[in-house]
């Protein structure tokens, strides 16, 4: 039965993956929230593909602007950021750890390090890091917050599925059979889930973006001339939201990151500790149950 529901499972996964990696490149979105959505199908299969049709494709053309604009698209791609990088960190540790049969708190730690490590210095200050000035070392320091609160949600959700399926799952301890990767999978999704709720926040107090509008130059001229000739009877109706229509100057997203109202010290401060308390909730489910036990 479970050989039958994980061969289904692949199945659809790569057909989703197939879908989203074609369809996605006419989506005038950042190539990195592109990759982001091509490795979040690859981890949460059909699941993947359908939070990129509801929450990132492109309805019309010359609507990305505003679809993406809604909070909840903001905190989707702020969440799949998050999963999408930390995740190959988290799977390149389960893969070690197997290999060479390191206990589950060891192997817990080295997760959690090599998915903080690789979430933080690659996927969030390297590959964003012009929206920091170009500066690598600053987008190193505006991230790490964000990159914390958000991995320490993510593996809240994920520590205790991937332990106690994997107790009782067998063949899912050796990264070459199918079982290894399904549990991996349905830990990664439970942990998109949970990692949602922090990612919504980070995203509302402006220390976490969101989706983004990334448009050719050509592109760009088409359809400021086609939404200018359609509303200019609206003329003087304000934006409905805060997406790029290209890729926006790193001066001009510093100069809005500093005049937005971020939370204060003692308010980010809390939110550290909630995200270590849930983490911690997810370690005690595992040891209530008996995960760090044979």
């Amino acid at each position: 039965m479970l050989s039958g529901v994980m061969l289904l499972w692949f199945l659809l996964t790569a057909l989703s993956a197939i879908f989203v990696a074609w369809d996605i490149q006419s989506t005038p979105e950042s190539p990195v929230l592109k990759a982001g959505f091509v490795l979040l199908t690859c981890y949460t299969g059909p699941l993947g593909a359908f939070l990129y049709i509801l929450g990132c494709r492109e309805p019309l053309p010359g609507l990305h602007e505003r679809y993406v604009a809604i909070r909840w698209r903001q905190a989707l791609g702020s969440t799949m950021h998050c999963v999408a990088g930390d995740g190959l960190g988290i799977l390149a540790g389960a893969v070690i750890s197997a290999w060479i049969h390191i206990p589950r708190p060891g192997e817990l730690i080295l997760e959690y390090v090599l998915g903080f490590a690789f979430g933080w210095t690659i996927f969030q200050a390297l590959f964003m890091r012009d929206m920091a000035g170009g500066s690598y070392s600053r987008a190193l320091r505006s991230t790490f917050l964000p990159e914390l609160l958000s991995m320490n949600f993510l593996m809240a959700g994920m520590t205790p599925v991937m332990t106690l399926a994997m107790k009782v799952t067998p063949g899912s301890h050796n990264p070459l059979g199918p079982a290894f990767w399904f549990v991996m999978s349905m830990a990664l999704l439970t942990g998109f889930v949970v990692a949602y709720p922090m990612n919504w926040w980070l995203v509302a107090n402006h220390l976490k973006h969101g989706m983004m509008t990334v448009r050719k130059q050509n592109q760009t001229d088409h359809h400021q001339l086609a939404h200018a000739r359609g509303m200019d009877h609206h003329a003087a109706m304000p934006d409905s939201g805060s997406t790029l229509n290209t890729p926006k100057s790193s001066d001009d997203h510093e100069s809005s990151k500093h005049t937005a109202s971020l939370p204060s010290a003692r308010v980010q401060r809390a939110m550290s500790l909630l995200s270590f308390f849930v983490f911690g909730l997810g370690i005690g489910i595992v040891w209530i149950f008996g995960g760090f036990s044979g």
